[in-house]
């Protein structure tokens, strides 16, 4: 509990206020370091300077000292306020003429030959009086009439200046840097994720029983248009997902229906006179009802699936193997099925889906054919193609796609079988589009011709 409630203390839960603490974050450090970095090296890079400058100029005079060649009035560089050269005892002996500044100099007296002192102090100047902070080096030089102490002088005013701009900076800009930065960083990214709450406005209006709904996709391409792109394709998945279950259970209560409501019927019936009651017969026909409910059952489920994008479990199927096995299962039927298989036709799928669509397009034919149903397999530019033609009163052609239309039975079929659901033509369309192929009807006559193609196995 301590743990969490620390990180919710530590992290804001807003997204917004968590980005802008840690950009706030960095340009603090960033700023902070720069700045004492420069606070800890121009200062003394600008003393060097000055340093430097004086050093120079004191080397000079020292040199023209040691050879006799000292003038009593000193050109002082630019930059260099103050050189002179003074006796042990004090007396001058030469000077930069106009820039005199009052010095304490027994306090700067060097006592060492040739070794250079420095020091800084303030001083007022001559002409005003004020107080100018100096850089002050001296040099104890021997000449032919003793020693004589050199000494140089720099003002310190721009260093001052300069270290004083940098403090500014540090205490007074970097805070409003940073406040900017927390500003701009908060509004971007308002701006930027706005279409975020857009996306999570939309999405809490959508329930489920309005899935129609999208979220607004934005133009940017970024990850944000991404997002939504993926959102709607999952309420796509949704939407499909919850008009299958719908459809399902529409499909399930309109054909479950009449079946269920005939065994009812019957069985009242028998149970109301149970002494004239053939109890034989009724247990076949509550049998011949109860297949039939299974039959439907087994149908919707597999529509189901398939509708929800299940993928049954696959490997390479013969569909020459298949055809020749459904043959051999119906030769006591009263149609004749007339096989013309090639050697081999491989496909990759569902072994039970596969027999499901041959068993439904079979069962079709015999209910329609007279005499006669053909069953051909062969394999045709990288394709299996199954053909089923019966020899019955074929069918019309603005009707050959509404025979895939679920729970459609035309006039012909009715009369010729009151037992037909109208889902196994459906189903195999279904089955023939998972598997990446199709399923129509072929102008034929006699009767009606099933093209089934489905692709062929790549390892043939």
């Amino acid at each position: 509990m301590g743990v969490h409630g620390m990180v919710i203390r530590l992290f804001p839960r807003s997204i917004r206020a968590r980005l802008t603490a840690i950009a706030t974050a960095i340009a603090a450090l960033v700023l902070f370091a720069t700045s004492a970095f420069m606070l800890a090296t121009v200062p003394g890079n600008l003393r060097d300077v000055v340093l430097d400058r004086v050093e120079v100029s004191v080397r000079r005079i020292a040199s023209e000292a040691r050879a006799g060649e000292l003038s009593t009035s000193i050109e002082a560089p630019a930059r260099v306020h103050f050189l002179e050269v003074v006796t042990p005892d004090g007396d001058v002996l030469a000077a930069t003429t106009g820039r005199h500044v009052h010095w304490r100099l027994k306090a700067f007296q060097p006592s060492e030959l040739e070794k250079l002192y420095i020091s800084e102090t303030w001083a007022p100047q001559e002409l005003n009086g004020d107080e100018t902070h100096f850089l002050v080096m001296s040099m104890l030089v021997p000449t032919r009439d003793g020693p004589v102490a050199v000494y140089g002088a720099s003002s310190l005013t721009d260093v001052d200046r300069a270290i004083r701009w940098f403090e500014i900076q540090t205490f007074v800009v970097t805070p409003l840097i940073l406040a900017s930065v927390a500003g701009i960083t908060w509004l971007v990214v308002g701006f930027a994720l706005r279409p975020v709450e857009r996306i999570r406005a939309k999405l809490a209006e959508i329930t489920g029983q309005d899935l129609s709904r999208r979220v607004p996709v934005p133009d940017t391409g970024d990850e944000i248009t991404d997002l939504a792109t993926t959102t709607n394709d999952t309420l796509d998945r949704l939407e499909r997902s919850a008009e299958t279950q719908r459809r399902f259970v529409a499909d399930a209560s309109h054909e479950l229906r009449s079946p269920i409501s005939a065994l009812r019927v019957q069985l009242e019936v028998a149970n109301a006179i149970p002494d004239e009651t053939d109890w034989p017969a009724t247990g076949a026909v509550a049998l011949t009802a109860v297949d039939r409910l299974t039959g439907i059952i087994d149908e919707l489920l597999m529509l189901a699936r398939l509708d929800a994008g299940t993928v049954a479990p696959r490997r390479v199927v013969d569909m020459c193997r298949l055809c020749a096995e459904q043959v051999r299962r119906r030769a006591d039927t009263r149609v004749v099925i007339v096989p013309d298989l090639c050697a081999s036709a491989p496909v990759y799928g569902s072994p039970v889906q596969l027999d499901r669509l041959l068993t439904n397009l079979l069962d079709n034919a015999t209910r329609h054919a007279e005499t006669r149903i053909d069953l051909e397999v062969a394999v045709i530019e990288g394709r299996v193609v199954t053909t089923v033609t019966d020899d019955g009163e074929g069918i019309a052609p603005e009707d050959r796609e509404r025979v895939f239309e679920r729970f459609t039975r035309l006039d012909s079929a009715k009369a010729k079988d009151q037992s037909g659901s109208g889902l196994g033509l459906a189903l195999s369309r279904e089955v023939a589009l998972s598997h990446g192929g199709t399923l129509t009807v072929a102008d034929h006559s006699p009767g009606a011709r099933f093209v089934l193609v489905l692709p062929c196995h790549e390892g043939v």
